[in-house]
């Protein structure tokens, strides 16, 4: 039957070929196919000896991978009725009806008891001790119950959390093991814009990824992302799951732990991440491990940013340092002579390029540490020696920057500052100056961050007493003025 088969279909390809030959050419090319046996295909093959391209990070990623860690963590969280009650009235009223108010208060018996219900979340760390600890981002094992840490060679651990610091969102996790790979700490500080790197953790639980970018920042600051910022930004796509990942440089080493990502409304990548510094994470790392906590030094200032407005304001031609709005009575800057209106131009001859700056350069440093302060006052340089000293927690967020805007006067209404006034806005009984009672929103003085409530105390250095004085100053002055604001018991320059 077989041999039948095959002496059949010649006879019917002929066939084919004759009542086909009146149709055109197509037919008979597709015949003609039929009978041709294909040339078997010569390939060309790599030598298997030969090197890997130069331009691999292979080497790199063999190094790292072992490294970095999948963390899962899990808590219990108290859930109500599902859906609410807001979702379920529409059903119940018209059995249990209400008050009239729309409330329902028959209904309150049927109300379910809230619930325990596991929560789990998933990010990266990674190994940074052969003797098992990781560096993850707090927010990826903060409250967690349990924690469990998957290794590259997937062998799973119960780890303890050590230690955290939610102002930087570094943590220390600890797996009981010895002998574990471990990364190869970089310095941060070298990091460069243009600077290839890789970044490495466990995207969506998917298993370990490595995407490659370069740094697009240093320094970046001022997100609202955390208390203090100094973070790397780099477009290698950073997803969910990342948290707490690594960040290497093309050598390997680590630079960064992978934080957060600029989303815009979306869960993925957008091609801005940032990273905490290797130095910051490092050194809380240090003292969760060796102290049981974090503590930041403290100088007492109120920084804010140098403005062109404001460097044209105290006579400067160049944008430099860090502007003190505020010191703290009693601050170590106050027993040093630091005052409001230094710009601080550098800390231990360490350039100060913004009060962001500042204020974690500070933080970084040991609580009774001595450090020299070089200041511009009235246009010259001036060195304090300060000795500082540890952060009060009630202090800590009135070293926050306030903004620092600029504008033109126009828009505002002032009137005195009364006994009355000035406890109302929690200031001292004797305080003087005027207080913005109107402005206009749409004013270039609103968007300068004037605001109603603040006491103006000077204007161009010079002390105003009263709305006369106020009005006094700013028909003297030409351009610009420069205005001194007690906000809510803190004081802060504002050019306009």
């Amino acid at each position: 039957m077989s041999t039948q088969g095959i002496l059949r279909r010649p006879k019917a390809a002929a066939v084919v070929l004759a009542l086909s030959m009146g149709l055109g050419g197509l037919a008979v090319k597709g015949a003609e196919h039929l009978g041709i046996i294909n040339p078997p295909a010569s390939l060309k093959f790599a030598d298997a000896n030969e090197a890997p391209s130069r331009n691999s990070f292979a080497p790199v990623v063999k190094k790292v991978l072992p490294t970095v860690v999948n963390i899962q963590s899990s808590k219990m969280i108290k859930t109500g009725m599902q859906g609410g009650d807001d979702q379920m009235a529409p059903f119940f009223r018209q059995f249990f009806g209400d008050d009239g108010s729309g409330n329902m208060p028959n209904m309150r018996q049927f109300r379910a008891p809230q619930r325990q219900q596991k929560e789990t979340g998933l990010g990266s760390g990674v190994i940074v001790s052969p003797n098992g600890y990781i560096l993850t981002n707090n927010h990826v094992v903060d409250g967690a119950s349990t924690v469990t840490v998957t290794l590259n060679n997937r062998h799973e651990y119960k780890a303890r959390v050590v230690g955290a610091d939610p102002k930087t969102d570094i943590a220390v996790v600890k797996i009981d093991a010895a002998d574990l790979p471990s990364i190869v700490i970089g310095n941060s500080d070298n990091a460069q814009i243009g600077d290839y790197v890789l970044a490495v953790g466990d995207p969506f639980g998917v298993g370990q990824t490595v995407t490659m970018g370069i740094v697009s920042a240093t320094g970046r600051a001022g997100l609202g992302i955390e208390d203090y910022e100094d973070f790397i930004q780099t477009d290698a796509p950073i997803n969910p799951g990342n948290s707490g990942g690594a960040l290497v440089n093309d050598r390997g080493e680590l630079i960064g732990i992978n934080t957060a990502i600029l989303a815009n409304g979306s869960e993925g990548n957008q091609g801005i991440g940032f990273a905490v510094p290797i130095g910051v994470a490092r050194n809380v790392m240090d003292q969760i491990i060796h102290n049981g906590k974090v503590t930041r030094a403290y100088l007492g200032v109120m920084a804010q940013e140098v403005t062109p407005s404001i460097a044209r304001a105290f006579h400067e031609s160049e944008v430099r340092g860090a502007l003190v709005g505020d010191v703290t009575p009693d601050s170590p800057a106050s027993r040093a002579g630091i005052q409001k209106g230094d710009i601080i131009l550098d800390i231990n001859g360490k350039p100060v390029n913004s009060s962001a700056q500042l204020r974690m350069n500070i933080s970084l440093m040991q609580p009774s540490a001595d450090v020299t302060v070089r200041v511009l006052r009235d246009g010259n340089e001036r060195n304090f020696n300060v000795k500082l000293a540890e952060m009060p927690t009630e202090t800590a967020k009135a070293e926050k920057p306030e903004s620092s805007p600029e504008g033109s006067m126009q828009g505002i209404s002032v009137e005195d500052v009364s006994a009355r006034t000035a406890r109302q806005l929690g200031l001292p009984a004797n305080a003087s100056g005027v207080v913005v009672t109107n402005i206009d929103p749409n004013s270039t003085a609103a968007e300068s961050g004037l605001k109603r409530g603040d006491v103006i105390q000077e204007v161009n250095h010079q002390p105003v007493k009263s709305a006369s004085d106020f009005e006094r100053a700013i028909r003297n002055s030409k351009d610009q003025a420069l205005l001194l604001v007690n906000r809510q018991g803190s004081t802060l320059f504002i050019a306009v």
